[in-house]
């Protein structure tokens, strides 16, 4: 009897590492508890703050293993520079949710050990669908990442509207989940493998004459699952009612971690094994990419909860980056990278912002509760007009290059009425971010919000301001990170 060989675990040294550390965190939140509420937020804390070392230590990890393609767990995880510049955001991104997450679950009574510890293996599950290789290893990936993020949707589970939060995620998701499914067995039933390099080079023949019907039917499910995940039209209905239900730090790494990763895994699935389908596919990711961009321009005008408005915001910006999809080359691809980039810092310096909005031990989430912040907290309105300007694409901030690059993808492509049609949402999109720095410059408040800012906050606050506005100085590191990234993926 022939005896298995052991796989090479260096490619997936920090997913393991991470898996380990989460059931360690378990363990010692579990004994450290104590009986008294605070016990409670002594544990949690100190489950907080080794949940971000053990991301900063996985980002260590993520450094130290990059370099050529490499294939673990017959052929099923894969790790290259691709995968390694979304890993890196995502890890990022949930560092920063946790940190500015503390003193609000601290502030709502909500404050429990298992909240970073659900963090950490939501992004171990953004990790395993960022170097998913398979339909399988992408599954599990996927399905890792949202029963964590089930569960933190309803995270405050003596407030009615993040219990509906949680179960309207839950119960869309699972139906997101099964379209994905459905998809991946036709594929697999017309294809006759799940792994992607053998569905890409089963599909090379395909190229010069229209493939079958089914296939083609099992690629749009495919495609539709993973909309669902990254939220855009027509698959968005979740979204605002899960932004405004949930708990603002939930909101904001909503927005961000899981954004990233499903927007990697839908670049990753759509360029690598059905890359040569791009006529096929293609039409589909322009209208909803179309859509996504019209409707969160409009739909956000009439909002008045800033949550909600952001949860638009995000439809939209969903729809700016499936351009470059549309695009289907390696610019359009570089102009995806770096356009979610910074993405992550705008909207998690805009969340943070949000999360100084407060008044006695209540939250405020409207609007109109930003008047007068210049007054009360200049240094706050002053970054939230930096990340509103920037999200508007207004130069010289960072949110402006973003949108250049993927529109200039587009007038590359000869797509040039996609990208006419997302200068225009942008105009549109920029009259509610400018009525946001009109309300806190030039409106008075009827009540003004607390004054002090919690160190994280005010941390994260000025180094994603410092980022956006500096941008254009230094593009460098993250321009030649994105062209390597680019070139990995085709080259694979």
């Amino acid at each position: 009897m022939p005896i298995a060989e052991v796989p090479n675990l260096i490619p997936a040294l920090p997913e393991l590492f991470m898996a380990c550390a989460a059931m360690a965190l378990l363990m010692l939140g579990v004994f450290q508890k104590a009986v008294d509420g605070d016990g409670a937020v002594a544990a949690a804390r100190l489950i907080a703050n080794l949940s971000v070392i053990t991301l900063v230590l996985a980002l260590l990890l993520v450094w130290t293993v990059a370099g050529p393609r490499m294939e673990t767990f017959g052929g099923l995880f894969i790790t290259d520079p691709f995968a390694v510049f979304f890993k890196v955001l995502v890890l990022i991104a949930s560092a920063l949710s946790i940190t500015i997450s503390r003193d609000y679950l601290e502030m709502q009574g909500m404050a429990r050990f298992e909240y970073p510890i659900l963090v950490l293996l939501a992004a171990l599950g953004m990790m395993m669908m960022i170097s998913a290789n398979d339909l399988i290893a992408l599954y599990l990936g996927l399905e890792l990442q949202s029963l964590s993020l089930y569960v933190i949707a309803a995270f405050q589970k003596d407030d009615a509207r993040s219990t509906e939060a949680g179960i309207k995620y839950f119960v869309l998701g699972a139906l997101a989940s099964g379209l994905l499914l459905y998809g991946a067995s036709l594929v697999y039933g017309f294809v006759g493998s799940t792994d992607f390099q053998v569905l890409a080079a089963a599909l090379q023949g395909e190229t010069g004459h229209t493939p079958s019907v089914g296939l083609i039917v099992g690629v749009v499910f495919i495609l539709a699952g993973l909309a669902f995940k990254v939220s855009a039209v027509p698959f968005h209905m979740w979204t605002p009612d899960v932004y405004e239900g949930a708990p603002t730090p939930v909101t904001a790494f909503f927005a961000v971690a899981p954004k990233i990763a499903a927007i990697a895994l839908l670049v990753r699935v759509m360029i690598g094994p059905f890359g040569d389908l791009v006529a096929q596919w293609q039409q589909i990711v322009i209208f909803v990419s179309v859509a996504s961009m019209i409707l969160g321009a409009f739909a956000a005008i009439n909002q008045t909860n800033i949550k909600r408005l952001m949860a638009y915001s995000s439809i939209s910006h969903v729809g700016y980056a499936l351009i470059g999809l549309a695009v289907g080359d390696e610019v359009g691809v570089r102009g995806i990278l770096i356009y979610m980039a910074i993405y992550v810092f705008m909207t998690l310096g805009a969340f943070a912002c949000i999360l100084c909005m407060r008044r006695g031990d209540h939250m405020v989430v409207e609007i109109d509760d930003l008047a007068g912040l210049s007054k009360s907290h200049p240094l706050v309105a002053l970054a939230m007009g930096v990340f509103m300007f920037s999200m508007a694409g207004i130069p010289p901030l960072a949110g402006f290059f973003g949108k250049l690059y993927i529109f200039l993808a587009a007038v590359d492509a000869q797509l040039y009425t996609l990208a006419i049609i997302g200068v225009l949402s942008s105009v549109v999109a920029a009259y509610y971010y400018v009525r946001i720095v009109k309300v806190m410059y030039f409106d008075e408040p009827d009540q003004v919000l607390d004054r002090p800012i919690p160190r994280p906050i005010a941390g994260v606050l000025a180094a994603a301001s410092v980022l956006i506005v500096l941008f254009f100085a230094f593009p460098g590191p993250l321009l030649a990170g994105a062209e390597a990234a680019t070139a990995a993926l085709f080259a694979g």
